[in-house]
């Protein structure tokens, strides 16, 4: 209660009793307490109200095998995570998104093989009763179409950047059919999803995709989970790496949830962690900091 009544008086809401003596005070004009302390209570009981209509999702594992398991991260979108065996990291866990709306999905990212792919088709059929409508993997390794013939093979169309058709080609990957340039926007149910370009960073096709229903956004290779190394650079350009995500920052300063390619999803500090974590310094910068 005491700090209801310094909040109260900070703004002006409690009449000022200086002055007044002590045998005064009864007298002392204490209806002018009842509004504002009646509008406190209101606005506390409000917040706490709307808090309550809008808790925070609580994420849960909806389907798990030796080869994928799918988590609910928010009502209707769904990370997938399947597996990759490699050299220098060992054995990687790598991240998709899956969003929802009505009987209809799209998916960012394929599972890292057909195996894994057909089991991810299978149980968006079986036990969540959609269609998808779509996959867009986000960059050309295969830790993000390496199960795209799986998708072919169930008659979904892929949808890709330019130049991650280009690399596809040049590596000898199963090609994505339909391209875009800049970004792609498509309905899923009645909301819509965008895949975009903001420049180069993992790759030089690297690409994320937002969820407006839900404001997720995929980042697929291009962020990183909190605490994470710079992993694999040999397609990355890292000088330009943290200009790319600064971009996807200004075009999407509210997010909720960022899911990246590997690891622990988060929020919106996955982007700054990310921007420190490639951020170049000019020559003498870190001299003119301490001075």
């Amino acid at each position: 209660m005491g700090t209801v009544v310094i909040i109260a008086r900070q703004y002006k809401f409690l009449p000022n009793f200086t002055g007044y003596k002590p045998h005064e005070l009864t007298t002392a004009p204490m209806k002018s307490l009842f509004k504002p302390l009646l509008f406190l209570l209101f606005a506390c009981s409000f917040f706490y109200v709307n808090a309550q209509k809008h808790p925070r999702f609580k994420a849960k594992v909806v389907y798990k095998s030796k080869e994928l398991v799918v988590t609910q991260i928010a009502p209707n979108s769904f990370e997938h995570t399947s597996f990759k065996q490699t050299t220098d990291f060992g054995y990687v866990p790598c991240n998709g998104l899956l969003v929802r709306d009505g009987n209809e999905t799209i998916i960012f990212d394929t599972p890292t093989n057909d195996k894994s792919a057909e089991l991810l088709i299978k149980w968006v059929k079986e036990t969540l009763q959609c269609s998808i409508k779509a996959i867009i993997p986000t960059h050309f390794h295969d830790d993000c179409l390496g199960g795209l013939q799986a998708f072919h093979d169930n008659a979904i169309p892929s949808y890709a950047y330019f130049r991650t058709i280009e690399f596809a080609q040049e590596n000898k990957y199963v090609v994505p059919q339909n391209s875009f340039r800049d970004s792609l926007v498509l309905k899923v149910g009645n909301e819509t999803i965008v895949a975009k370009s903001f420049g180069e960073g993992h790759t030089k096709d690297n690409v994320v995709g937002y969820f407006s229903k839900e404001n997720i956004l995929f980042g697929g290779c291009l962020l990183k989970e909190m605490g994470a190394s710079k992993g694999y650079l040999g397609d990355a350009n890292v000088a330009e790496w943290s200009n790319t995500v600064e971009r996807i920052k200004s075009q999407y300063p509210n997010l909720q949830v960022v899911v990246p390619g590997h690891g622990k999803y988060g929020d919106k500090k996955l982007l700054d962690y990310t921007i420190g974590l490639f951020k170049t310094e000019m020559f003498g910068e870190q001299l003119f900091k301490k001075n």
